[in-house]
Parts: structure tokens; C-alpha cells; sequence
């Protein structure tokens, strides 16, 4: 394992130098890999792997649209892709990329498929960690370990056809064969990991729910509104509240902070942005702390999966987020936001 120093902070990970796609391969030269659901993570994932020679199936409802995307994609009914039973048994390593309330319901079938020295591999820690609430407890004779993408199943088949590695932690919950850390080592690998950096479930599911709710989604949205409305109150107009709030930000800073950091961000800007910038953003720090505090609490209690539970089980669930994900779509910042994306240069 490679070996980095963060400020005094040693951390081992896992390198596609040290651990080539050529050892993945020969690691899983017998293993049927069977990726159950193909929403969200389950594409990129089996698309990766596919093209990386490693012999993956899909198993999805047939007459779903799932099933349909998968056949476009190049899976073939009855020899790489598979009713969600028929797969199950097929599959030595079971990759469950199911959403967690579908990885809820059909748990009573996968278990029934977890025959000695199969493996059961996630992408997130929330079945295993909650399981007091989700009742996902595996046979004590399987390997149960996760690789979680540090992002969407879109970046990472986009960044693997670019090339490029999205990285991602592992973990190992359960290690029955003696081979799991191999196992789940050469999948990371072998689905496109940048590099690979070890937690457990627990924290992997902490720091995930928590990033999500906080700076990668809710947060962020949170301030772009914030910041939007008090342009507009103020008689800025839509284009200019959005280009300042968003278009700005996404289009020509964080790829800055992406290439070098935000110090270097800083550095490219002139004197009066790095001024403000530093004057203002451990006021921002100290506002939001409390508030990153009370999340993190939520988290941890709980609380916040038995929402998801609750809220993702009911069976209206999907008309429900469309009515919200509506009501972000149809806000003048996110309508402003269509126009100015419709005008980039790439578009026209």
C-alpha cells in the first residue's frame, strides 16, 4: 500500500501501481459478479468492470426501464443480463447497488443466495451499519465488504472513459474466505477507482450522509439560494445573480480548486476577490458550524436513515420527490440557470 502525509497524518491507500488492473483481473478470473439493480450506481460499475475484462452480469426486473437502459448498454438477455433471482445465483461476489429502501425489500431473496463463500459488496454503508432498521444481517459464512465511489455512477464511467480514476474507500465488514480484502481490493480496482482509501462501514456511511446533506448538495444549495435571493432583493438581475451565484463558481473557480486547491484558487484571483475572500470565510466557517454539529448528531442517532426509510418505503415516494424536485426546477434561480447553460459557447 502507498503511503501519504497529511500534515503530520499518515493514511495507507491503495494505488492502481501497487495493485494493477492486471492483478484485479487474475484475482477475479473465476468469480461470476453479479451487479443486482442498475439505477445509479449500477451502470457505471458494470460498464467498468465489463470493459476491463472482468466477467460481470446484470440482474434487474425485466420490462422495467432498468432493464431496458442495461440492453442498450450492451447487455444481452440470458447471457449477461438476468431477472434479479436468476443472477443472484449465478453471482459468486453479489453487488447490491440497489437504493437502500429496494435493498430493504428484497433482502429476504439475496439471502437466500448467500451460499458459503459467496461475497456481498456495497457501495455504501447504510444496509449493514443501520441494520437494526433495515434487518440486512449476511450469513456468517460470506465475505461482506463495500467500495464506495467518492461520487455519482455517471462521473465515474465518465471519468473512465476520459481515462481517469474517481476515487473510492473500502471497507471489510466480514471476512469468511480469508480472501476478502483481495476481493474487494481488485474490485475497486477493477471498476475505476483513482485510488482506494480504507474506512469501515460505520464511518463510510456517516461521512456520506453527512456530505450529502451538507457541502456536496443540501448546503451548497442552501447558499446559492441564500446568496441568489439577497442579489435579486437588491435589484440585481436574474443573469447576473446566477452568473455570480453559480455559473462563476462551477464554470471557472472549482476546476481551479480541482487542479491545485483553493489556495491556488485564492492566487489566481485578483487582490480584492483573495481580500474578501479571506476576511469572510471563517465568518461563513463559524455560522455554519452549529449547523454541520446538529447534522453530523442526526447522522449518527439515526435519525436520519429512519427519515430515508420511512420516506423512500412509501409507495408514492417518487411522486412526492418529483413535486420537490419540481419546485427547485421551477425557481427562478434554476430556471435562470437553464438560460445562461443553453448559452455557452459549447451549446451553440
Amino acid at each position: 500500500m502507498a503511503k501519504l502525509n497529511f500534515g503530520g497524518v499518515e493514511e495507507h491507500v491503495v494505488t492502481r501501481e501497487e495493485f494493477p488492473l492486471q492483478k484485479a483481473q487474475e484475482v477475479l478470473k473465476d468469480e461470476v459478479v453479479a451487479v443486482i439493480g442498475y439505477g445509479v450506481q449500477g451502470p457505471g460499475q458494470a460498464l467498468n468492470q465489463k470493459d476491463n475484462g472482468i466477467n460481470v452480469i446484470v440482474g434487474q426486473r425485466k420490462n422495467s426501464k432498468s432493464w431496458d437502459k442495461a440492453v442498450a448498454d450492451g447487455f444481452v438477455p440470458g447471457e449477461t443480463l438476468f431477472e434479479i433471482e436468476e443472477a443472484l445465483q449465478k453471482g459468486t461476489i453479489i453487488c447490491y447497488l440497489l437504493s437502500d429502501a429496494a435493498q430493504i425489500e428484497y433482502w429476504s431473496k439475496v439471502k437466500q443466495h448467500l451460499t458459503p463463500g459467496k461475497a456481498l459488496y456495497f457501495s455504501h454503508g447504510f444496509g449493514i451499519t443501520f441494520n437494526e432498521r433495515t434487518g440486512i444481517v449476511p450469513p456468517a459464512e460470506v465475505d461482506v465488504f463495500l467500495v464506495a465511489p467518492k461520487g455519482s455512477g455517471t462521473s465515474l464511467r465518465r471519468m473512465f472513459l476520459q481515462n481517469r480514476g474517481l476515487n473510492s474507500s473500502f471497507a471489510v465488514y466480514q471476512d469468511a474466505t480469508g480472501k476478502a480484502r483481495e476481493r474487494v481490493t481488485a474490485l475497486g480496482i477493477a471498476i475505476g477507482s483513482g485510488y482506494l482509501f480504507e474506512t469501515d462501514f460505520k464511518k463510510e456511511v456517516f461521512s456520506d450522509l453527512a456530505g450529502e446533506r451538507g457541502t456536496l448538495m443540501g448546503a451548497v444549495q442552501g447558499i446559492f439560494a441564500a446568496q441568489y435571493d439577497v442579489l435579486r432583493k437588491n435589484g440585481h438581475s436574474p443573469s447576473e445573480a446566477f452568473n455570480e451565484t453559480v455559473e462563476e463558481l462551477t464554470q471557472s473557480l472549482m476546476p481551479l480548486v480541482a487542479e491545485n486547491g483553493m489556495d491556488w484558487m485564492y492566487a489566481n484571483c485578483s487582490t480584492t476577490a483573495q481580500r474578501g475572500a479571506l476576511d469572510w470565510w471563517k465568518r461563513f466557517r463559524d455560522a455554519t458550524s452549529p449547523l454541520f454539529e446538529e447534522l453530523y448528531e442526526s447522522v449518527a442517532k439515526g435519525d436520519e436513515a429512519q427519515r430515508s426509510i420511512e420516506s423512500n418505503s412509501k409507495p408514492d415516494y417518487r411522486e412526492k420527490l418529483e413535486v420537490e424536485l419540481t419546485e427547485l426546477r421551477e425557481s427562478e434561480m434554476w430556471r435562470a440557470g437553464k438560460t445562461v447553460r443553453s448559452l455557452r459557447p459549447e451549446n451553440n
